[in-house]
């Protein structure tokens, strides 16, 4: 292995050869005591040559946070292009420091275990894309798909779409515009449902601490699968534009609803839009999206329904309309401050106003 080989590798500019090369020595020797004093001893090279041009160790780990951040966080209007965020010394870093990176990561995809059906389909190329809270992303897929991922969403997939399928796995929320290809249907896979479609327009709601995976197709067909306790695939059916449809994997309830879809996509416009809805499920959108911790404590307050849209509203002056909708209150906790340094999440506490 040459360190020219892996900043090839950094920047996708690999031969299919050169690809299969890296790979094999990523899985097979990159974490052998040889290659990490060759590793160390490219780095101790690098630091030597350009020492008033790197960071020092009090500020490196700042660095690789910042270079992270800038891998997931695709540009809202552009396609994701990680080949541009390596530049000059910092890519050659790269190249020897993410060796143990890349090697874990590759090692553990390649020894997920046969049997669990969310995973067992990544390759080796497999990328993952995270949104943070407070931010959406945009990616572009090499077919020409598209997808919008929601606060707190992430997204994997394989660099290139090989084999007779076009396989993501979404946790979370996402807004895909798939490419038509017939021969080879673009399939979400969730960690309960799998949706299918040749292309098409549609959302998916997936997040793993909710009860409920939910789809809505703006244009075109899918096909819904859920998946049995035996990991066998069973269909719900398909759906119609304008469809949304619901499932509880603890049930196997299917709800389905059509027409007035707006509030379920208006979120990649930055819209929240509530129609008839209850306190409860206000809590839950209004707690993923400004990133709080809001705690209903009284039973009668969840009963309250709201029918309303905000535009980029902050957090304090939602509440304070519904407040004045409804005899609720809210009243702030204060944040603690954690062994680590970090804060502990803002909580707000609603209950019914007497």
């Amino acid at each position: 292995m040459t360190k020219e080989l892996l900043i090839k590798f950094l920047n996708d500019h690999c031969t299919d050869e050169e690809l299969k090369q890296v790979v094999q020595w990523i899985k097979e020797d990159s974490l052998s005591s040889g290659s990490k004093e060759w590793g160390y001893g490219e780095w101790e090279s690098i630091e030597y040559q350009e020492n008033e041009n790197l960071p020092d160790d009090e500020t490196f780990q700042s660095l690789l946070d910042r270079v992270h951040h800038k891998i997931n966080i695709a540009n809202y209007n552009k396609p994701y292009k990680p080949a541009v965020l390596f530049t000059t010394w910092l890519t050659r870093a790269a190249a020897i420091l993410l060796v143990p990176v890349l090697a874990f990561l590759i090692y553990t995809l390649s020894q997920v275990p046969a049997n669990n059906s969310q995973y067992s389909d990544l390759t080796i190329d497999s990328l993952e894309i995270v949104a943070p809270t407070g931010s959406k992303t945009f990616i572009q897929f090499s077919d020409g798909s598209e997808v919008f991922l929601n606060h707190g969403s992430k997204l994997k997939y394989p660099q290139k779409f090989t084999g007779n399928t076009r396989e993501v796995i979404l946790t979370g929320e996402g807004y895909f515009k798939i490419s038509h290809n017939p021969e080879k249907p673009f399939i979400v896979k969730t960690k309960n449902l799998d949706i299918k479609a040749l292309g098409t327009t549609f959302n998916v709601h997936a997040y793993p601490d909710e009860n409920i995976v939910a789809t809505t197709l703006i244009e075109g067909k899918v096909m819904l699968e859920r998946k049995t306790y035996s990991q066998r695939k069973q269909s719900i059916g398909a759906m119609v534009p304008g469809q949304h449809v619901s499932y509880n994997p603890g049930t196997g309830e299917v709800f389905s609803s059509k027409g007035d879809i707006e509030k379920y996509i208006s979120w990649k416009d930055g819209k929240l839009i509530f129609k008839r809805d209850s306190l409860v499920q206000i809590a839950d959108r209004l707690s993923r999206w400004y990133s709080v911790d809001i705690e209903i404590t009284d039973e009668a307050a969840k009963e309250f329904t709201y029918t309303a849209t905000f535009v980029d509203e902050p957090l304090f002056h939602i509440l304070a309309l519904l407040k004045d909708a409804a005899p609720i209150d809210y009243r702030q906790i204060p944040r603690k401050q954690l062994p680590d340094g970090t804060f502990s999440k803002q909580k707000i506490i609603i209950e019914k106003r007497n």
